[in-house]
């Protein structure tokens, strides 16, 4: 393609947030009928990124040249004046209005100083019909529709406010294989009439299926931008991870036992699953192993650990825990089980920021006894003191409120929180993420510390090192499937790169 083709151009684009630089000199160019798909892990700067475009933040640094004028972008009704419309993952639309009314929310036709009713509902079908093949009443309530016709009303809306360039952000994450076909045909349609689309996803498969041009970002630099059919998976993976796959291949050398197989199951799962969060999985987790889930950001890792946990309810299949079958649990009767489980985000779903760290650390114990047995202070304290000796958790005092402390040690105290209920098995989700490396190595130790005193840890990261240095067995996730196992010698940082891109090299 030509210059004459270039639709949008970012250059040098930076933004920074009070102690992090979340774009630095970042590059972006968009082409007249492309479809360009934004990739990199959590915290690489893609969201960043669309929401400089868009109006959401300004820009610090750098310049947005809009067909062929230099332009600034101060508010989100600036970004569609300009004609750059954004679907996001979460459908923003008013459930209680109507299909019409959604999609000209803001526009509505007049007539005589009032709302054209019938042009409106005329327009909306037409617009449904005609530029996404979609045949529905339009005066019914949004919320008669299911999550996919609502997104596909928002990418309605989008277009019509459109000229010329269309914002996916996760368009994907809420719907089916069909559904998200079907996307896909309107996409590839979109495209023949002109327009541009930057598409934001973590599906590797879907990427190859749609993209004609990929650029990763990571850490909020710009790692490159690639013509998708000329990318191999395994170099998109190596990119976005930022590990050359040859040069681990060249260094790989471990020595691991292979688990043994007649070990007894603690967990056991038969076609275990929830609909639009994680596709059924058959796993086993041995009494007293490691076992690692690994893959890209929304491969399904988590929600495999959220289903296990019983934080989103199974929608099929059973689990069995230490003999007994569910067909679903939740967290209470987890607990009970003799699970304990550290998230992801520990500031979302792990501290109680308004809480002392006795308080926090007492939280999970206290649950599993009700609120009727209620722990005296004294034990209270000798609890807390334990495990504040044992983890290294430094505090002036555990009356000191858990929100004060440093990332590395909130972490501790939520690790704290579970130790205390004593779990056969202790689920950790990105236990390392955002702290330092020496607060890294010390709960990598412990893990392995725990483990060898007997206790079942399910270990997700997204730091391959650990990953091999902690586990004996890894389970490989991708695209909310369960696609792989590597057992003993197995476990390379370069088998879970080639397993996570589908096993071919090149």
């Amino acid at each position: 393609m030509e210059n004459s083709d270039i639709v949008l151009e970012m250059k040098n684009i930076s933004k920074v947030f009070p102690g992090v630089r979340a774009l630095s000199n970042v590059d972006f160019t968009l082409r007249k009928g492309e479809i360009h798909t934004l990739m990199g892990e959590n915290g690489a700067g893609k969201s960043t990124l669309i929401k400089v475009l868009t109006g959401v933040y300004k820009i610090d640094e750098g310049t947005i040249i809009l067909r062929g004028n230099k332009i600034k972008i101060s508010s989100t009704e600036e970004a569609q004046s300009h004609g750059i419309s954004t679907v996001y993952q979460e459908v923003n639309l008013c459930a209680n209005l109507t299909v019409a009314e959604n999609i000209y929310i803001g526009r509505e036709p007049m007539k005589h100083g009032s709302i054209d009713w019938k042009k409106m509902n005329t327009d909306a079908d037409k617009l449904l019909q005609e530029r996404l093949n979609l045949k529905i009443d339009v005066k019914k309530a949004l919320n008669n529709y299911s999550v996919a016709v609502q997104q596909m009303v928002a990418i309605a809306r989008a277009v019509d406010i459109s000229k010329g360039i269309l914002i996916l952000d996760e368009p994907t994450s809420s719907l089916d294989e069909k559904e998200v076909k079907q996307l896909f045909k309107i996409m590839k349609k979109f495209r023949e009439e002109g327009m541009s689309i930057i598409f934001v996803t973590h599906f590797l498969d879907q990427v190859y299926e749609v993209s004609d041009k990929l650029t990763v970002l990571r850490n909020g630099e710009l790692v490159g931008t690639y013509d998708a059919d000329k990318l191999p998976r395994i170099e998109l993976v190596s990119k976005m991870i930022g590990k050359d796959y040859s040069e681990i291949e060249k260094n790989a050398k471990t020595k691991k036992e292979v688990v043994n197989k007649e070990r007894e199951n603690f967990i056991k799962t038969d076609k275990f699953g929830r609909i639009g969060t994680i596709s059924p999985f058959d796993i086993e987790i041995k009494k007293g192993e490691i076992l690692g889930f690994a893959g890209l950001l929304g491969s399904g890792r988590s929600e495999c650990a959220r289903a296990i946990f019983g934080i989103d309810k199974a929608t099929s299949g059973k689990i069995t825990i230490n003999g007994k079958s569910y067909s679903y649990i939740y967290p209470q009767k987890a607990i009970e089980e003799g699970i304990g489980f550290c998230p992801e985000d520990r500031k979302v779903e792990g501290i109680v920021g308004d809480l002392t760290i006795r308080e926090n650390i007492i939280l999970a114990l206290q649950a599993r006894k009700g609120i009727f047995k209620y722990i005296p202070m004294k034990k209270q304290q000798e609890i807390s003191q334990k495990y504040i000796d044992l983890l290294r958790i430094k505090t002036p005092s555990m009356e000191q409120k858990i929100s004060n402390l440093s990332g590395g040690n909130q972490q501790k105290v939520i690790l704290a929180r579970w130790l205390a209920t004593e779990p056969e098995l202790l689920i950790l989700d990105e236990p390392t993420r955002g702290i330092d490396i020496g607060a890294k190595n010390e709960i990598t130790e412990l893990i392995l510390k725990l483990a060898k005193q007997g206790m079942t840890i399910l270990f997700i990261s997204s730091e391959l090192p650990e990953v091999v240095k902690c586990c004996d067995r890894v389970i490989v996730l991708r695209d909310r499937n369960v696609i792989g196992e590597l057992s003993g010698d197995e476990i390379e940082e370069g088998n879970i790169m080639k397993t996570i891109a589908g096993g071919a090299t090149a």
